[in-house]
């Protein structure tokens, strides 16, 4: 384990998981995985970990599916006392690890507070709806959480379905701005 002294700081970390707890006594720690597939978290290293104020940067030795879950061998951490301390931190790693993805596709950081505009009313002035304070799966399709934000329409929390050309009508990363076809009154 290092600090995270040799990245410049004007590189974006994304979450890509959490350490929630310790499995057994030779230091592995259970990991809630933000990719998908769940094991995808072990194609990126190293892990930036965040904890009490602290930048470790570790190596995973070792992972693996454990049930419904994933477990993690983190290198320096050898018994139950030193990977407890990890539980609780975030699992960064810098966007330069990313793939780079098609046109038209999309990583949930990308789009996390960008503002949402709604254009459902016809014959009328397009709408702020709020910006997007985070994306989360139903079931059936993931969901742009629209928090209210200056200017926006009111102060309600909208769940707008992460649905392309049918709701979400075009995404522009540079102007900072989603637009959808959602009635503001939802």
């Amino acid at each position: 384990m290092t600090d995270n002294t040799d990245k410049p700081n004007s590189v974006k970390k994304v979450k890509l998981g959490k350490i929630t707890g310790v499995f057994g006594v030779k230091g592995w720690v259970k990991v809630y995985s933000y990719t998908d597939p769940m094991e995808g978290i072990f194609q990126y290293q190293p892990w930036y970990i965040n904890h009490n104020n602290q930048k470790l940067v570790v190596e995973v030795e070792n992972g693996q599916r454990h049930g419904k879950g994933i477990i993690a061998k983190l290198v320096g951490y050898d018994d139950r006392d030193q990977a407890a301390v990890l539980a609780g931190s975030m699992i960064q790693v810098t966007s330069e690890e990313l793939p780079e993805l098609d046109d038209g596709e999309y990583y949930w950081h990308q789009l996390e507070k960008l503002k949402v505009i709604s254009v459902a009313v016809e014959d009328e002035e397009p709408v702020l709806l709020g910006k997007v304070a985070y994306l989360t799966e139903t079931g059936s399709n993931d969901v742009l959480v629209v928090k209210p934000c200056a200017g926006s329409i009111d102060k309600r929390e909208r769940w707008v379905p992460y649905l392309p050309d049918l709701y979400v009508l075009n995404i522009d990363l540079e102007a900072q701005t989603i637009t959808v076809d959602w009635d503001p009154e939802f």
